[in-house]
């Protein structure tokens, strides 16, 4: 039986992130792991998709992005609602990821089954907003720690959940936390074709 998804998940895994990030040395100016972000704009990043997702969960039925005001701090950082403040440190970045996690955790915990939201991937319910959510952690700690000391293992079975929830075409394999880097673009595996392009399905099934 997989593993349920929604607001206990993603407490969960906001949480084991903060504990990570709290406890490592790292270079917050440097560039993340394959992105061109550096690892404090992926931090904000982070939390401005959590923040984003309860956003549009929360206004079940348009069929656009709710309109908050966009910006970028620099020319090729990512555009978006929640900057973290430059002197915030590691701290107050926490306090920022767990805020927005409890934001979406909250929405998902309130909205009923029936509701669907949009996403430009597709509209989607609760338990499709908190996979994404519960996805945009788990594999941005990884761009996060990648080739660093610090080291993410998440739950091989929530990695299972929001695979066979977001990624119905991707077989979970024998490791499901590879399984979801790889459908995500950033690892190789011996036995699949690399994935140049991808994108997740959060389409409603079996109702």
């Amino acid at each position: 039986m997989t593993q349920p998804i929604g607001a206990a998940e993603i407490d969960a895994v906001v949480e084991s992130a903060i504990v990570t990030l709290s406890g490592a040395d790292l270079d917050w100016s440097a560039v993340a792991g394959s992105l061109e972000w550096t690892r404090w704009e992926l931090l904000g990043h982070m939390a401005d998709d959590l923040f984003g997702y309860a956003a549009q969960l929360g206004a079940p039925g348009i069929t656009t992005y709710v309109p908050f005001l966009l910006s970028r701090v620099r020319a090729d950082a990512p555009n978006e609602t929640i900057h973290i403040a430059d002197d915030a440190g590691v701290d107050g970045a926490m306090q920022v990821l767990r805020s927005t996690g409890s934001m979406l955790a909250g929405v998902v915990d309130r909205t009923a089954d029936s509701a669907r939201a949009h996403h430009v991937w597709g509209a989607s319910d609760r338990t499709g907003f908190a996979a994404m959510g519960i996805v945009e952690v788990l594999v941005h700690m990884h761009d996060l720690t990648v080739d660093t000391d610090t080291v993410w293992s998440p739950s091989p079975e929530l990695c299972a959940a929001v695979l066979v929830r977001l990624f119905p075409d991707v077989d979970v394999g024998d490791d499901p936390w590879q399984s979801l880097l790889w459908a995500t673009g950033r690892v190789d595996l011996a036995d699949r074709l690399h994935r140049e392009s991808w994108r997740w399905d959060g389409a409603v099934r079996g109702v």
